[in-house]
């Protein structure tokens, strides 16, 4: 049986429904277009255990793409920024809105192919 202080809202397998993973997914997509301007262009999340997954496919930026032709270190330096303030708002957003409980948040952002993976753990023992 799962501890249920990994999600306020219910049990972990209530985490699981696709009911959750939408806003989930939701609120990923809504901080993104937030921060970066656009949504992504295909989502998905999986939950296995306490570990949940975001694999999404970004849109490219024209500024991002500007940048990286005229300050390819400056484009770096505000990618990995925006990515950690991205963390940083979707924990607190899931942790708000849903009851996690989250005990780390990942992120993976590949530039040149505008994938992100983002892995949570939720607290647990």
């Amino acid at each position: 049986m799962y501890d249920i202080s990994f999600f306020e809202g219910g049990s972990m397998a209530e985490l699981d429904s696709t009911e959750n993973r939408k806003k989930m997914c939701q609120i990923y997509n809504e901080l993104s277009k937030e921060l970066f301007g656009f949504g992504t262009t295909l989502l998905r999340v999986t939950v296995d255990q306490r570990v949940i997954t975001f694999h999404a496919k970004h849109r490219r930026s024209p500024r991002s793409t500007a940048l990286e032709g005229e300050a390819p270190e400056l484009k770096q330096e505000v990618d990995f920024r925006m990515s950690l303030l991205f963390k940083k708002k979707f924990k607190e957003r899931l942790e708000d809105e849903m009851g996690l409980n989250i005990e780390v948040l990942l992120r993976d952002y590949d530039a040149p192919t505008q994938w992100a993976f983002t892995n949570m753990v939720l607290a647990g023992e």
